[in-house]
């Protein structure tokens, strides 16, 4: 009989982070949760039904610490960490010019430590093992800017991620563990939730004319998942926003 793998899924409480949890759990796979607030995690296990293989772990995961602390949970728990998929993120959009200090702090935290510090920890562990996923969700609009959006912090930062993807997965090829990203557009999430004007102007950003929903992302990182001969890429979800000028 072969091994129950273990997904941890950071920002697992809500919105993507929630749908890849339930589809990995729906797999038969343990899946390790963590969100800052262990009431939202809770909240989110009773909407899974609790299942044994669902293990929660609070914690910011901008530090060292919480990091540590998953896949040391994870271990204790089910013995051994397959998949990492970093999710935890945060999207705030504005002129550059307005951007405060305290919101530089915020997405360097939430989607700079919060991808760093577990990737480390998933390259230290899997690399043991010789194999393993590291599975990253960044922005489309990181590869492909636009007027209609100005998000100078989040491009910065998931455009230096969809970079670091490739170079991790050149450094950890060797030792059998595939890096790859998701690349979202827009997607029909609490991040995105708004008044029927905001989301027909959403509708636009894509030449498909629609939001896309978190099923999408899902089979996007199922697929990164079973891939055996797919490392250091960086697949846009978006509905073709990233394919060029329409």
């Amino acid at each position: 009989m072969s091994r129950v793998k273990t997904v941890i899924v950071t920002g697992a409480s809500s919105g993507l982070g929630f749908a890849i949890a339930e589809a990995y759990l729906d797999r038969g796979y343990n899946v390790v949760a963590n969100a800052r607030s262990l009431a939202r995690l809770q909240a989110a296990a009773d909407r899974l039904g609790n299942p044994e293989s669902l293990l929660l772990v609070p914690g910011d995961i901008a530090l060292p610490a919480t990091a540590d602390s998953l896949f040391d949970l994870a271990v204790q728990r089910f013995g051994q960490v397959d998949i990492l998929v970093n999710n935890a993120g945060i999207f705030i959009a504005k002129p550059a010019v307005e951007y405060t200090t305290e919101d530089v702090d915020t997405i360097v935290d939430t989607n700079l430590k919060g991808f760093f510090y577990p990737s480390q920890a998933a390259a230290r562990h899997m690399s043991q093992h010789g194999s393993g996923r590291i599975i990253s969700i960044t922005a489309s609009i990181a590869m492909q800017p636009n007027s209609k959006v100005p998000a100078l912090l989040p491009i910065l930062i998931k455009g230096g991620l969809n970079h670091a993807v490739r170079g991790l997965a050149l450094e950890l090829a060797p030792h059998g563990v595939m890096v790859n990203a998701v690349a979202p557009g827009i997607i029909a999430t609490p991040m995105h939730e708004s008044d029927e004007q905001s989301v027909e102007f959403m509708k636009q950003l894509a030449p498909t004319g629609r939001i896309g929903q978190p099923q999408d992302i899902v089979d996007a990182v199922l697929y990164l998942t079973d891939a055996n001969f797919v490392t250091g890429t960086v697949m846009t979800v978006d509905g073709g926003s990233t394919a060029g000028v329409w």
